[in-house]
């Protein structure tokens, strides 16, 4: 493979990246950072040819990484798992993770708060729930620990509840109004006795009964 360098091309389709000819031939293609010191002219022996591929392959698997942050924030472990599975080696990936971690661009206790800020804003859920996402995340439990410290599964189920209350507040009977709401806040990871307390702080705010008396007789208690 070794050969003369007899023309340096930008690609068409990809102005960031030079088509490399060896003796007339096109040989491979390389990311214009990598490219600035040939000209041509220049021998490249086999040495020299299977270096510049392998720091294509990693400037390939970093673009592609920074790629998966710049859409939203990833945790280490969704960052391996993609580049892992775009069929980036194992070297290659933990090159460019050791490489993004260095520069801040991953982190994954930044990531874990940014995630639980994002479900309370948009979608509160239960504590547990959020810790079983995270976890799928590949986030550590400690760092998961840390995350979820501030959050309170009262506060949350509160303002589920009060979210959903427009869009069920004409349904009758009363019954499958609340059998619909505690389903709700069920589904989001809320237990009974975190509902139930929710759905008296909105039946006093919205003046509407929501739970049976026996529901209410047990909070009071």
């Amino acid at each position: 493979m070794a050969g003369t360098i007899t023309a340096l091309k930008v690609q068409e389709r990809s102005k960031d990246r030079i088509s490399v000819y060896l003796d007339g031939q096109f040989t491979f293609g390389l990311a214009l950072i990598h490219a600035l010191w040939l000209r041509v002219g220049q021998h490249l022996s086999d040495d020299e040819i299977k270096a510049l591929h392998e720091a294509d392959t990693l400037e390939k698997a970093k673009q592609r990484a920074l790629g998966l942050i710049s859409y939203r924030p990833r945790s280490v472990q969704e960052v391996r798992r993609r580049l892992r599975r775009a069929g980036v080696d194992d070297q290659a990936i933990e090159e460019v993770v050791a490489s993004l971690m260095q520069s801040g661009l991953l982190d994954d206790a930044s990531f874990s708060r940014s995630w639980v800020e994002s479900r309370q804003e948009t979608s509160p859920r239960s504590k547990r729930m959020m810790a079983w996402e995270l976890r799928q995340k590949g986030i550590s439990a400690a760092t998961i620990t840390a995350s979820l410290q501030s959050v309170s599964d009262e506060e949350a189920a509160y303002q589920l509840a009060q979210k959903r209350w427009p869009r069920v507040a004409d349904i009758q009977p009363p019954s499958e109004r609340r059998r619909r709401l505690i389903g709700y806040l069920a589904r989001h990871g809320f237990n009974y006795d975190t509902i139930r307390d929710a759905l008296v702080r909105l039946s006093d705010e919205s003046g509407v009964q929501l739970l049976d008396d026996d529901d209410v007789a047990s909070v009071d208690n």
